[in-house]
């Protein structure tokens, strides 16, 4: 038995000789194998000559066609099978036809691919993005926050969770002697004691330290958040964890007011909460803020009349906010941030905090233990 091959049109560019099954008057196990072997390297061969969706359509048809593909000349050769020999011949007609049916799938695959012309491939396009399931929770009400302030013109910025001391504290106007450099309450790289204080290294505490480096890198005007992880030594219970959630919004221009923080956090929390909530401010104390106020909206979930989930006091913390310290600005002068001509504001928020009041959540431990019965409420 010898390969069989006719002259037609090929799915590539131009005419070549081509493969097609051959008719059998040996159907031994030898030739079997030589008709398998020949067709496998013919259906390789052509697969890979494949370059567009055009081409793919061709040489499906040409392989899987009821009327004249390869697979029916397959099922041809079945039925002309003598009846002892029907068995071996039917376990190989029915392997082939897998193979087959494989390697037309992956041709088109590849056919349609962003990019793909020819053999070019144009790098700029977007990536494709590996589908992960649902979002987590924190993320994905990460995500919403982040959106809203996108929609307003604000970029996203990012930095390290490892930080030094002087990004993490000192240039943000935290005093030596201040209680959030107690070991109590911040988590130190273990071995830093000979290093001078401000190049010791800790798992950052906020997220302002990229508010720093924003500056470092981009001189005003400026409108930035930041969200991420952030680290303090607290021991997990329903409200607290070592590990948690931030966003932080910093924007910086000639003339930002008190008013711009309010009308900016008013508007977010109607997008997030719904048009009829109401913010609130109450006077506090950041060190690298000045004024500074915590943030409350109106408790979304009983239209402020009180309840469980605000406590009965109708209303609902969301985090602090102020105007950017003097002595802030001071840190970062030599990039253009002159206290005297320009003025900001910033706030921050706990994004694991209003996940578990959106979904009525007792207890935040239950993002951290991936336990998928919990999560896949969230799908």
């Amino acid at each position: 038995m010898g390969s069989s091959f006719i002259l037609i049109p090929s799915p590539c560019k131009g005419d070549t000789r081509v493969y097609s099954v051959p008719k059998l008057d040996d159907y031994s196990l030898p030739a079997l194998d030589g008709l398998a072997g020949d067709l496998t390297s013919a259906l390789k061969a052509e697969s890979a000559a494949v370059r567009n969706e055009q081409e793919w359509k061709a040489f499906r048809d040409r392989w899987l066609s009821r009327k004249s593909g390869i697979v029916t000349q397959l099922n041809d050769l079945l039925k002309a099978a003598p009846k002892e020999s029907k068995r071996e011949v039917g376990q190989r007609v029915n392997q082939l036809r897998a193979l087959i049916e494989e390697q037309v799938a992956a041709a088109g695959r590849q056919a349609s691919a962003p990019g793909r012309a020819g053999d070019q491939l144009d790098i700029t396009l977007p990536g494709i993005r590996r589908p992960l399931g649902a979002e987590h929770p924190i993320i994905r009400t990460m995500n919403e926050v982040v959106a809203v302030f996108k929609a307003m013109g604000y970029s996203v910025a990012e930095g390290p969770e490892i930080e030094t001391d002087y990004f993490n504290f000192e240039a943000l106007n935290f005093p030596p002697n201040h209680p959030a450099r107690d070991t109590q309450d911040t988590l130190f790289i273990a071995g830093q004691e000979r290093k001078p204080q401000r190049e010791r290294l800790v798992l950052r505490t906020h997220t302002s330290p990229v508010q720093i480096r924003a500056m470092m890198a981009s001189p005003p005007p400026l409108r930035i958040v930041c969200p991420g992880k952030v680290h303090r030594r607290d021991a997990a219970d329903a409200t607290h964890s070592p590990m948690f959630h931030q966003l932080e919004c910093l924007a910086v221009d000639s003339n930002i007011t008190f008013s711009d923080l309010k009308g900016t956090l008013d508007h977010m929390c109607k997008a997030l909460f719904g048009s009829s909530v109401k913010t609130r401010f109450q006077p506090s104390f950041f060190p690298f803020t000045e004024p500074s106020a915590e943030v409350y909206v109106s408790c979304p979930f009983c239209g402020a009349r009180g309840c469980r989930i605000c406590k009965q006091s109708g209303w609902i913390e969301l985090g602090g906010s102020g105007m950017v310290h003097p002595n802030v600005f001071e840190a970062v002068r030599g990039y253009g941030y002159d206290p005297a001509k320009i003025s900001g504001f910033a706030f921050g928020m706990g994004i694991d905090r209003m996940a578990a009041l959106r979904w009525d959540i007792h207890d935040i431990q239950l993002f951290f233990e991936g336990d998928v019965r919990f999560l896949e409420q969230f799908a």
